[in-house]
């Protein structure tokens, strides 16, 4: 109702003094119930998207780069096969707020994603990554029917209303754990403006952290870090531990 009043305002519909909504108190938001998923969760979830379906395929590798990179929904969907650098394991993200970053992803993914769109993409190098069997661009409706399934096989998926979004709720915990609170606000693309006070400033983290986080979290060296890799085992040196599970081999391609 504030929305539809504004416009009313913004159109000349009616005055600032006469629009209601502005003299009502505006209630305050609840916390998210979101939380960070265990790591039995996050396997019996990629478990369940890989064995069922009409496309377990394209629904472990959408899972897949999200427990990587923490996107958003309009990010992956966004992504175009342009976006991808299979070379230096990196995507171009597009996210709210008109944001745009490079994001690491394991050697892994990198070739999932561009054999996934070579296979479906029907010669077209400029549209969007993700596709259909029949070569037509995924939509939100995608999101929608692989939650729903996976709420009918994982009832407590359903009654908790697990989504996506928990998904960069678990890889962001994890890599603020294990790698601080810098790397892990580079690591969801966050800007520079925040709330938490100036400090934010100071301890921003560049790609290559990110990269190393990334590492750590998919068990396999990025190309932007080997040599920091090589050098952690000469100096025998533990990066960190691999949290995700092994990507099924339906989504290697």
């Amino acid at each position: 109702m504030r929305c539809l009043y504004s416009y009313a305002v913004a159109d000349g519909l009616i005055s600032e003094a006469e629009n209601p909504a502005a003299r009502v108190p505006k209630p305050r938001r609840l916390p998210s119930t979101r939380r960070a998923l265990s790591d039995i969760q996050l396997a019996l979830i990629n478990e369940a998207a890989s064995g069922s379906g009409n496309d377990p395929e394209l629904d472990t590798l959408l899972l897949r780069l999200h427990e990587e990179t923490a996107c958003r929904r309009g990010g992956a969907l966004a992504l175009r096969r342009i976006d991808l650098d299979a070379e230096q394991c990196l995507v171009q993200l597009r996210e709210k707020g008109e944001t745009v970053r490079w994001q690491p992803i394991s050697p892994t993914l990198a070739v999932a994603l561009a054999q996934h769109n070579d296979d479906r993409a029907v010669g077209e190098h400029d549209g969007r990554l993700f596709r259909y069997r029949n070569g037509a661009p995924i939509t939100r409706r995608r999101y929608d029917y692989l939650w729903s399934r996976l709420g009918k096989r994982l009832p407590w998926v359903a009654t908790q209303q697990v989504s996506m979004h928990w998904l960069r709720h678990t890889t962001l915990t994890w890599v603020e754990r294990n790698f601080g609170y810098g790397i892990a606000r580079a690591y969801a693309g966050h800007d520079g403006r925040s709330a938490a006070g100036t400090t934010t400033t100071y301890v921003k983290a560049d790609i290559y952290e990110v990269a190393r986080a990334l590492s750590a979290l998919s068990g396999e060296t990025h190309p932007l870090v080997a040599h920091l890799a090589d050098e952690a085992v000469r100096r025998g040196v533990t990066l960190g531990a691999n949290m995700l599970p092994a990507m099924p081999p339906s989504s290697v391609g």
